[in-house]
């Protein structure tokens, strides 16, 4: 009796890109356990759909991020270092993401929950801009204000052959299908993610 499933995926699944932009198309790639587990997870809704006729949709997020997320994710990460310590300290600053509001994140799981005619399809949700970790990081540290120096820490980087190098999406699809498209640019999210952070760091 259940009307839709939306089932989330990640952009994980994809792996380093083959091709880009990345779309709904590219071979899985099981680079992680995280990746391989959520990869499984997508099958099975899969097999469910064909079946079952179970009416789910999968939702492929690239990269979310936005207040109140884990202090353990990049973006976090780096602005909490930059708003107290002279130093960040991050793994490899060459790979890239497409990041996305989590605003806008939040509003494509909506679409994929009301959206006609579109049951057993898969969307990425990303905003079709990739960005460095470094280039990032520099955009943050100049958001933030203050000064403070770089440092690429081996133990914080993810074996070679584990770490995704570039993850840009195609949201083609989840434009023509679901009607949604990204509102917030990164600087925008930046900016309402950094007062956030500053705002709650005891926690």
């Amino acid at each position: 009796g259940v009307g839709r499933l939306v089932h989330t995926s990640t952009s994980e699944v994809y792996g380093t890109a083959r091709q880009v932009p990345i779309n709904e198309s590219h071979v899985l790639q099981g680079q992680s356990p995280y990746s391989a587990s959520k990869i499984g997870a997508d099958k099975l809704v899969e097999s469910f759909v064909a079946a079952y006729s179970l009416p789910a949709v999968t939702v492929r997020p690239f990269n979310t991020f936005g207040p109140r997320q884990s202090a353990r994710a990049v973006i976090p990460t780096i602005i909490t270092q930059a708003l107290v310590k002279e130093e960040i300290k991050l793994g490899n600053l060459s790979t890239t993401r497409d990041f996305t509001f989590v605003t806008d994140t939040v509003n494509g799981f909506l679409r994929a929950a009301e959206a006609q005619d579109v049951e057993g399809g898969v969307f990425n949700l990303g905003t079709g801009e990739e960005i460095s970790i470094g280039d990032l990081t520099q955009k943050i540290i100049s958001q933030v204000g203050r000064t403070v120096r770089i440092t690429e820490d081996s133990q914080r980087l993810r074996p070679e052959a584990s770490e995704v190098m570039r993850l840009l999406s195609d949201n083609s699809l989840a434009v023509q299908r679901l009607g949604w498209r990204p509102q917030f640019t990164l600087d925008q999210g930046l900016e309402r993610t950094i007062a956030w952070v500053r705002g709650n760091l005891d926690r």
